[in-house]
């Protein structure tokens, strides 16, 4: 395990909104990491909790939650996170593995620390695209742990309501070899127009043999679920009103979009993983997570 981080006093970025929600990410990874049957290891997760005052007091391990995996946000969800983790992570290299893409676009990237802990292959380039702050908050805790990425890292410090395509081919992404991309946590966030434009811009981007990864809600009314357990419990424990920060307007047909256009796509539940890894949520009753989709696309080569 590496060194303890100092606490930082630099986190506008993750302390407030959809900031907020990366810490809380960040803590269910590191519940996930010190579990015995761990699906997923990020040693750096935990730091970042303990380094921003909002979540200095979050558990990092299932043992320091009273009711442990009975609990509906440190026990369900943070399974949820950890899934979610290992799922999207075996997408990403398998892509570049497979597909023999050498650039992978962080979408939104938040407390990400995929540079730093997968096993790339040589020549990968790995581009994180996230607001100022929440990049300046994730060096300042990773410098603080000499933490060194396994792949090029290029941050990329704008919202992704700006002009991010231009600052992403200034960067150095070549839009004429095949990319990876990922939108992990990130559409349910932003308007429709927003999602179509995102997506859209993803696909003119991606040469043939590029693939996407990105989570969507297909719930016709978000507010049905305002009573779950795992809304409530976030809200009444660590004060994150997930309901308030989504978006509200329907949802735009992503993956049949891309599907539209020529990508091959496949939609699955999370449930679909947690019955191929044998561990993660099932489905229940008044369920938040019933309207989740992983929807994973390739754009064939010509």
């Amino acid at each position: 395990m590496v060194g303890t981080a100092h606490r930082s006093a630099g986190v506008e970025g993750v302390e407030g909104g959809v900031g907020l929600t990366a810490l809380l990410v960040a803590a269910a990874r590191a519940i996930e990491t010190h579990r015995d049957d761990s699906l997923a290891r990020d040693v750096f997760a935990e730091h970042f909790v303990l380094a921003a005052p909002a979540s200095a007091g979050w558990p990092v391990r299932i043992q320091q939650v009273p009711d442990g995996d009975a609990d509906p946000l440190w026990g369900r969800f943070a399974r949820y996170f950890g899934l979610r983790t290992r799922v999207l992570d075996d997408f990403l290299l398998r892509s570049v593995q497979a597909g023999g893409a050498r650039q992978v676009v962080l979408l939104g990237a938040g407390l990400d620390t995929r540079a730093f802990r997968l096993d790339w292959p040589s020549g990968c380039v790995i581009f994180e695209i996230d607001r100022e702050g929440v990049l300046a908050f994730k060096h300042q805790v990773l410098g603080g742990l000499s933490a060194t990425p396994k792949a090029a890292r290029v941050p990329i410090p704008i919202d992704l309501r700006a002009d991010w395509v231009t600052a992403l081919t200034d960067a150095g992404f070549d839009k004429a070899a095949p990319s990876v991309w990922l939108a992990e946590g990130l559409l349910f966030y932003l308007p429709g127009a927003a999602e179509r434009y995102l997506i859209d811009t993803v696909d003119l981007l991606s040469t043939g043999g590029s693939a996407l990864a990105f989570e969507v809600k297909l719930e016709k009314d978000l507010l049905a679920y305002r009573d779950s357990p795992l809304y409530t419990s976030t809200k009444h424990q660590i004060g994150i009103d997930l309901l308030n920060l989504f978006d509200s307007e329907p949802r735009p047909d992503s993956a049949g979009g891309l599907a539209a256009k020529g990508w091959s796509t496949s939609v699955h539940t999370p449930f679909d993983f947690t019955r191929q890894h044998g561990r993660g949520p099932l489905p229940e009753r008044n369920d938040a997570l019933a309207g989740n989709r992983w929807v994973f696309a390739n754009k064939p080569r010509p």
